[in-house]
């Protein structure tokens, strides 16, 4: 059997020094109850760009512009539908926002906004997921 490889592209969120983490929800098969930043997988011919920014609105409501790419991690998983083995390739791009006004999906419990030396309270403390740990290590 052949391996899957995804893409996934996630956004670094930064509002007047804080940055967005979404909580996803308590019910997931993936990473419960656990801070993540938002994202999500890009579809089949879809440009990893406008696949941010579908996630991004989709997640937080916000509109978001892209500004450079913060880094690249690997974080293989299984498919939850499909039991199928899947290398994933994440790119980790910085956005900004003109509000930090956030309307969450129903993929996510709460959202905050944190600062950095909470973030890495937060990294110490095992609260994020670990592709999340993982892009924030650079």
């Amino acid at each position: 059997m052949s391996t899957m490889w995804g893409l996934t592209v996630r956004g670094i969120c930064e509002y007047e020094n804080k940055i967005l983490l979404l909580k996803i929800r308590s019910k997931s098969a993936h990473h419960a109850g656990k801070w993540e930043i938002p994202g999500g997988k890009v579809k089949k011919c879809e440009f990893f760009d406008d696949a941010l920014k579908r996630e991004y609105l989709e997640e937080t409501g916000l509109d978001i512009d892209i500004v450079s790419l913060y880094n690249v991690v690997r974080n293989d998983y299984t498919a939850c539908k499909t039991g199928e083995e899947v290398k994933s390739i994440q790119l980790i791009m910085k956005v900004t926002c003109e509000s930090d006004e956030v309307a969450v999906s129903e993929e996510h419990d709460d959202y905050g906004w944190f600062t950095q030396e909470e973030v890495d309270e937060m990294i110490e403390n095992e609260f994020l997921t670990l592709p999340a740990v993982n892009a924030f290590k650079k």
